[in-house]
């Protein structure tokens, strides 16, 4: 009688084929990816990219210290060109602008009258100084105090309410007061009147 081959006789040889397809594929697991094509050139972008953002600010930075300021401080300190630099008339201040006396000067402090129209219920207060160009001002006023004063309040008290309340009625009053003592005086002796207090009540 002949033997029966043994089952695991009868196993062939060879490794089975759905072994030989695991093995591939784990090989295929084991072996590292195949890094792409563009993974060189994206990584160069990225440092150009950020090279960009860091030296940008530096290089201007270096540029404006070490470049353009140093000219424009050279052209600041540098002559002046005769085109661009004042005259030297423009530059001086006047010579008779600070040698030339105050102009003389007469004051009246604390002159009250009541104002027309207002029944003696309101009433100015006023004080201001005289000014001329005769350098005997001072003197003419105070020799002629009693006729000038009275002119002073004749001029003030013809004023209405409604005549201080205009725009500009101080400048009026200004003239006809100047205009006032000029004619009592005969000649022209005052310029300008500066009010220092002026309340109405």
């Amino acid at each position: 009688m002949a033997a029966k081959p043994d089952a695991k006789d009868a196993a062939p040889a060879g490794p089975p084929a759905n072994l030989e397809k695991g093995g591939a594929a784990k090989e295929k697991e084991g072996a590292p990816p195949a890094a792409p094509a563009s993974s060189g050139s994206s990584a160069l972008a990225w440092l150009v990219a950020v090279g960009a953002v860091v030296l940008a600010p530096v290089l201007s930075w270096a540029l404006a210290n070490y470049l353009l300021l140093p000219q424009l401080e050279k052209r600041l300190s540098g002559p002046v060109s005769a085109a661009s630099a004042p005259s030297a008339a423009e530059s001086a201040p006047a010579p008779d602008a600070k040698s030339r006396p105050a102009p003389p000067t007469y004051e009246f402090s604390n002159v009250v009258v009541n104002l027309a129209g207002t029944m003696g219920t309101r009433y100015l207060k006023t004080s201001f100084v005289v000014t001329g160009s005769d350098s005997a001002l001072a003197s003419i006023f105070e020799g002629d105090k009693a006729r000038l004063t009275d002119v002073t309040l004749n001029v003030l008290s013809s004023l209405t309410l409604a005549d201080l309340e205009e725009p500009g009625s101080k400048n009026v009053l200004r003239e006809k007061l100047v205009a006032a003592y000029n004619q009592t005086l005969g000649r022209k002796v005052a310029d300008q009147v500066y009010f220092s207090d002026f309340v109405v009540q």
